[in-house]
């Protein structure tokens, strides 16, 4: 069950979102992806109404942070959009072929500015963690589309 069920203790959540490739396949640690994903959620706030703050690409996954506008399409709505644009974008130049995505995804409400930066720690790291770089400010397929601040 996602969290659009619980009332928020905001009208504009920070919410730490993860998501994964379809068959766990190796797709997104890439500059092509990375420019596809990042211009996608670089449109998404004045399309859909939800900023994106940092994320991080994983071979197989991404880790990301959002907040929407009082205008934002329900989160389960726009996580479906952004995930079918970006498949045919990924498709289309050749980085992927068949089902991208997975269609579930874990959803968080960030509670506390603390929370905030402690889960960013550990999102940062994971490339590190699994081998990909030494240092985690050496893995290329991170950034930054909005700066996000925890707030109630």
């Amino acid at each position: 069950m996602h969290l659009p069920h619980f009332k928020p203790f905001s009208k504009q959540p920070l919410l730490f979102l993860t998501t994964c490739v379809a068959g766990r396949r190796p797709l997104l640690a890439n500059d092509v992806a990375q420019k596809i994903m990042s211009t996608i959620w670089a449109q998404s706030a004045a399309m859909d109404g939800w900023n994106v703050g940092r994320y991080v690409l994983m071979p197989d996954h991404v880790h990301f942070f959002a907040v929407p506008t009082l205008q934002g399409k329900p989160l389960a709505e726009w996580m479906k959009l952004w995930k079918s644009v970006s498949a045919r974008r990924l498709v289309a130049v050749g980085v992927a072929s068949g089902p991208v995505w997975q269609a579930s995804y874990f959803d968080h409400f960030v509670r506390s500015a603390d929370a905030y930066v402690e889960k960013w720690e550990y999102v940062r790291r994971n490339p590190a963690r699994q081998g990909l770089c030494l240092n985690p400010d050496d893995w290329p397929y991170q950034g930054i589309i909005h700066h996000l601040e925890f707030r109630i």
